[in-house]
């Protein structure tokens, strides 16, 4: 049998390494976010689990890998768990043994697309949604789509089992698949199909490794819907019968009872900066309402008569509209919760309205109810009771779940899967399926390696649900009475309330793993947005600590928004690690990305990011355009500080366009700081709050109304950020600001005469977060004046407006270089989708970094700027600083790779002379034991990283000559920096030191032991 396994020896990682390469992972601490699923489990059966830790996790990117894995796992009898998209609550992805985590989301590729047989085979990673999306493209469409779309897998589906949106029509997702193939427990690699599928569907991972699944697909149609209230369950039910009845070809049958349409009326309105968005929707009726979708070339003309005849009411387009739109979105009412205790089962249809009713009559506390109807005249029941998983009555009130199911099982039905936590009730779940199951799993899998424990359970939870089964009853009053009230969740081991409150509210579906730009370029579950609202509840439980390598997650959010977009539960992610931010480095003296320690001290002395001289910083203005610029002027334009440095046809283009237009405008010239954008999401709010003062007071002396912004990240400083500060301040601050697109676009009928040199080329448009879905929202400008350029060939890329993918800058790219050029290739590759000649964009550091990653991965496609491309267009010749940006970039990335601890320590070895000679007499001479007094080494071993945070700060003003020629030697700067580093490095280094000492001493004291022993 498979062993409990939960570390892995040296051997046997090398040999994981030389399968996966960097796809493997051994990390404590990573492992840790793989325990789980997106069930909150009552700690009482918490501890009935058990130890959860895989010893592994690996990502399985081609079949290939797979039947690699399942060697290696036979060989050294380790158990293998499959994780997709990790959306479902059964216990199908615990590891209750150890093992190795087989993360299968990199198999996602569309292989086939046969269009006449409507069929397409797709990696088993695929998630439903952008399949979904591909397919429509095509004039195709799933025939069945599960509700959670957006992060659920094919693979996922087949492995659960389930009902989705289609299911009326098309049956349970086994019935809407025509093959599938899989690597065995055994190492064979077989594709199953027709009735051998029956062996595999719904065995959550327990009998291969899912690589390819054949999807049966229909006809893309645009749906329609038809919603209706009904005032009782029986009349609802009765509505449903007749459909099926009359044979009203109907696609989708959804329902929910009055509590969950109450929920979704109350559920909070999307936030953006803290601001509510106005989103309309539209109220409820606290009835029972069903939902009708069908193709709109369909005749449903029937369904009116069968709704009036039930005793129901048609609601309004409206609604019918926004249920629709919501489907994927049910989760959003756990806003309310913040847990819930879930209940899923499967009655007959003929039976809804009794369920309904003996949940109302047994059952003490609220339940919401949202329902499906599938072909063969069933309804799965997804039951929701809010709870918090905090409270220890969380544990007397789970059983009601055991009540709910109990209630379907007296009326025909049944719980709607198993897995681990109801792996005692299995054989009710797969029916006649049961014993086929079981054999081929023996057959297969004799050694029990594919997910163990699954399909038969932990004794203790299979005891524990029979105990539970036979008093029922009396968990039943006892959990009726365990209700908890509204929940109000105070500060906590220092972190706010409301973010402790979000993380105890997120849902954990995983809607914002896929597109998060850093989860994508780092591959880990930790980086991503759903790991962190794991963290702080593991935090908070006293079961993680909050350490750097934790702290560092945070801060490498890109701030993109990607994640708000995405969730179903409208949480203010993005603002939520904003905040953080501050709360980690301002508040907690944890050690932000160190590259933003240099650009805080340019800052406080130069005003920018860039370490240039302040009094050049206006030199970009060309000399004809500097008498036309007024002193004082109803706009400003605010070049901001890598347009007035680096990529400077950027700010020339720019006020190039705006002269052109004939608009008149000021600059604050050399007075002009960085828009403190780099400040605010390194943690140095302090820093900020000063640029902030600073660039308000004098854009007030300029009696500016309106500031002109070229960087989206200015743009929602000037727009968003600064009001918001300048009142929590106390600042008087009444000045819009504006993108020069949105500017220009009025002026387009002046600009359009204008340009007279055609591009002749093929451009990708690149929306940047901070102008749109993470700022303003704007959109159509920028697309209209690039395409007022004559010659353009405009592409929208794959992902584009909303769903246009991060760039990957700022925060990637000084923190993780190679990360960063990984994020940016993957949009890279969207423009060159296109056959695009050019890549435009309006965000100077998006071209920064699109530039760097081009060159990185050698992708023949020009970066340019809009506002460049616009007014060489006009006649202007504007250089290219394509070369410009590179060289730049260069430094900052030597400097980057300096301060990476093993080069940190490689630099302090050079300076030991100097250290050890800077030292108090009383510690030179105990060094010098070390080389003559046996033992001495290994006592000095321990005691050194301990001593060194206390040495620092004495000796780092002794060295700091001799530190500044060794990094002059490691990188090579500019004249203009070179001259500002014994200004800027003391201050940042006395910053830094403290915490990455912790990270530098295990390094640098054998090599300092080495080096006293030798002299």
């Amino acid at each position: 049998m498979a062993n409990s396994v939960y570390n892995l020896n040296e051997k046997q990682k090398k040999e994981l390494i030389d399968i996966f390469g960097r796809g493997v992972n051994f990390k404590d601490k990573e492992r840790h976010f793989y325990t789980h699923d997106v069930g909150a489990l009552p700690s009482l059966i918490k501890s009935m689990i058990g130890k959860t830790k895989p010893a592994a996790i690996v990502k399985v990117r081609n079949e290939e890998k797979a039947v690699e894995l399942i060697k290696f796992a036979n060989k050294y009898k380790i158990p293998v768990v499959p994780r997709a998209g990790a959306s479902s609550g059964y216990g199908g992805i615990i590891p209750t043994k150890g093992g190795i985590i087989a993360d299968v989301t990199p198999m996602r590729e569309i292989i086939n697309l046969d269009k006449d047989n409507l069929r397409v085979t797709v990696g088993a990673g695929a998630v439903w949604y952008n399949l979904e999306e591909k397919l429509n493209e095509e004039g195709l469409a799933v025939q069945a789509v599960p509700s959670s779309a957006m992060s659920a897998t094919v693979g996922g589906w087949l492995a659960q089992n389930g009902v989705g949106y289609g299911s009326y029509e098309y049956g349970w997702s086994q019935d809407t698949m025509e093959s599938a193939r899989i690597v065995l427990p055994n190492g064979e690699v077989k594709d199953f199909s027709g009735e051998e599928l029956a062996k595999i569907i719904g065995t959550m991972g327990t009998t291969g490794i899912i690589t390819q699944v054949t999807l049966k697909l229909r006809k893309y149609e645009k749906t329609g819907a038809i919603s209706a209230k009904f005032p009782d369950a029986s009349s609802m039910k009765n509505a449903i019968w007749m459909v099926g009845e009359k044979k009203v070809p109907v696609w989708a049958i959804s329902f929910l009872n009055p509590q969950w349409a109450d929920m979704k009326n109350k559920a909070p309105y999307k936030t953006h900066y803290g601001e509510t968005i106005d989103e309309h929707r539209p109220e409820l009726p606290l009835s029972y309402i069903c939902n009708f979708a069908y193709p709109v070339s369909r005749d449903v003309s029937a369904l009116e008569g069968i709704i009036k005849e039930a005793g129901g009411e048609i609601l309004p387009e409206e609604i019918a509209e926004h249920e629709t739109q919501e489907w994927f979105r049910s989760m959003k009412v756990k806003r309310l919760g913040p847990s819930f205790i879930p209940a899923e089962v499967v009655v007959p249809v003929d039976r809804i309205d009794t369920v309904f009713n003996e949940i109302e009559k047994k059952i003490g506390l609220p339940v919401l109810v949202e329902g499906m109807v599938t072909k063969g005249e069933e309804a799965i029941m997804l039951c929701f009771m809010p709870h918090s998983e905090r409270s220890f009555k969380y544990n007397l009130a789970f059983p009601l779940a055991l009540s709910i199911v109990k209630i379907a099982e007296e009326n025909g039905g049944r719980i709607y899967a198993s897995g681990l936590y109801f792996a005692s009730q299995a054989e009710n779940v797969y029916r006649d399926r049961f014993k086929l199951v079981k054999d081929f799993k023996k057959q297969v899998d004799p050694e029990d390696i594919m997910n163990p424990e699954t399909l038969t359970g932990k004794s203790l939870i299979n005891t524990g649900l029979s105990m539970a089964k036979i008093f029922e009853p009396m968990a039943r009053m006892v959990g009726n009475m365990s209700g908890v009230g509204h929940q109000e969740f105070k500060d906590e081991k220092g972190l706010p309330g409301d973010i402790i409150s979000h993380a105890y509210t997120c849902a954990q579906c995983g809607y914002c793993v896929n597109e998060c730009d850093q989860y994508y370029g780092r591959g880990w579950e930790s980086q991503s947005p759903r790991g962190k609202w794991f963290f702080i509840k593991e935090y908070l439980a006293g079961k993680m600590p909050l350490d750097q390598e934790q702290v560092d997650t945070f801060l490498a959010c890109t701030t993109c928004e990607m994640c708000d977009y995405y969730c179903q539960l409208d949480l203010p992610i993005e603002r939520s690690w904003m905040t953080l931010r501050e709360n980690f480095v301002q508040k907690r003296g944890m050690m932000t990305i160190p590259p933003f320690e240099i650009m805080a001290q340019s800052l406080d002395k130069q005003r920018n990011i860039w370490a240039n001289y302040r009094v050049d910083r206006d030199k970009w203005i060309p000399d004809d355009l500097r008498p036309k610029i007024k002193d004082k002027a109803d706009i400003a334009y605010f070049a901001g500080c890598t347009a007035s440095f680096v990529e400077k046809d950027v700010a020339v283009g720019t006020a190039r366009l705006l002269d052109e237009a004939g608009i008149e405008f000021t600059t604050l010239g050399d007075k002009e700081a960085c828009c403190g954008i780099p400040m605010l999401v390194a943690g140095k709010w302090d820093v900020f709050e000063r640029i902030l003062k600073m660039n308000i007071a004098n854009m007030q002396k300029r009696e500016a109304k309106t500031v002109v912004t070229s960087c989206p990240a200015c743009l929602l400083m000037w727009r968003t950020i600064y009001p918001q500060w300048a009142e929590k301040l106390g600042l008087e601050f009444n000045i819009e600001a504006k993108h020069y697109s949105e500017v220009l676009m009025d002026k387009l009928d002046v600009l359009k005469p204008k340009f007279k040199v055609p591009l002749n080329k093929t451009v990708a448009w690149h929306d940047s977060c901070h102008i749109g879905r993470a700022g303003a929202g704007v959109y159509d400008a920028p697309r209209e004046l690039l395409k007022a350029i004559p010659g353009v060939n405009f592409k929208e890329m794959e992902h584009n407006r909303e769903k246009a993918l991060c760039c990957g800058s700022v925060v990637t790219l000084i923190d993780e270089p190679k990360i960063a050029s990984k994020i940016g290739n993957v949009r890279l590759q969207e423009a060159v989708d296109q056959d695009a000649d050019i890549m435009a964009a309006l965000c100077p550091c998006c071209v920064v970094q699109f530039r760097v990653a081009a060159r990185e991965n050698n992708v023949n496609v020009e970066i340019q700027d809009l506002g460049a491309l616009a007014a060489r267009s006009l006649g202007y010749d504007i250089p290219d600083t394509t070369n410009d940006a590179l060289a730049a970039w260069a430094v900052f990335e030597k400097m980057i790779d300096l301060m990476e601890p093993e080069n940190m320590t490689e630099m302090m070895v050079e300076l030991l002379p100097d250290m050890i000679g800077a030292m108090p007499s009383y510690m030179q001479a105990m060094m010098k034991t070390v080389k003559y007094v046996p033992g001495m080494d290994a006592l000095m071993k321990p005691m050194m990283p301990k001593m060194m945070p206390l040495l620092m700060p004495s000796l780092m003003p002794k060295v700091m000559p001799k530190m500044l020629k060794a990094v002059e030697k490691r990188v090579p700067m500019p004249d203009y920096m070179l001259e500002q580093m014994p200004d800027l490095m003391p201050a940042a280094m006395e910053n830094l030191m403290p915490n990455m000492l912790p990270q530098i001493a295990p390094l640098l004291t054998p090599k300092m032991i080495e080096y006293i022993k030798a002299n």
